[in-house]
């Protein structure tokens, strides 16, 4: 009877991993990006920030749930844009407390404000990397700021067979530009944001 149940998740693997490519779906190959308009992938698509703590150590937490759209041109790169929505209300760390602290008139209010969104005004491309401006909606408040982006990836999704592009990207904001000043210097005022999206392919 041991045996058996111990055989299971291998009779179960077994099916899953024959299904599995031989080759890594997506690649640093730019010749496999395509024009057209992508929507996130929200289940692989994260935006992580970092503040520190009474200068003691760093902090960390995440974004999810996050949807948007990118419209990409291969032979006109300048007029790529992309648009990010993010549910804040949806941040969480490590403690249950921080987040609902988090989620308070203290700092984010998500009540009066539960999403941000980023809107690109232009994009610059050089070789892997693009420099995209664009306006920052957060708390109310609106206020440029530069994404530095790279692109990680290109191929057909393994489960979805959508044609997916991947990228990271980062920036650093200042939270009391956007009203959100509390505990500063206590909690750092600078906060780092790294993102890493995925885009499927929509038309």
């Amino acid at each position: 009877m041991r045996k058996t149940l111990l055989a299971l998740p291998l009779l179960v693997a077994v099916p899953l991993m024959a299904q599995m490519p031989k080759d890594i779906p997506g690649t640093l190959d730019a010749k496999r990006v395509t024009s057209g308009t992508y929507s996130i992938d929200t289940d692989h698509t994260l935006i992580g920030w970092t503040v520190n703590h009474l200068g003691f150590n760093d902090y960390y937490g995440l974004f999810g749930g996050i949807t948007g759209t990118l419209k990409l041109s291969t032979t006109a790169p300048a007029t790529n844009s992309v648009t990010i929505d993010i549910p804040i209300s949806g941040l969480t760390t490590t403690n249950a407390k921080l987040n609902g602290h988090l989620n308070s008139p203290d700092f984010f209010d998500t009540a009066k404000f539960p999403a941000a969104k980023f809107v690109s005004t232009r994009v610059v491309v050089k070789g892997m990397s693009a420099m995209i401006t664009g306006n920052l909606t957060l708390h109310g408040v609106t206020k440029p700021i530069v994404l530095d982006a790279r692109f990680t990836g290109a191929g057909s999704g393994m489960m979805s067979k959508k044609e997916t592009v991947g990228f990271h990207a980062t920036t650093t904001v200042k939270r009391s530009e956007f009203g959100m000043g509390g505990f500063v210097p206590f909690v750092s005022d600078a906060v780092p944001l790294k993102i890493t999206a995925a885009f499927e392919k929509t038309g």
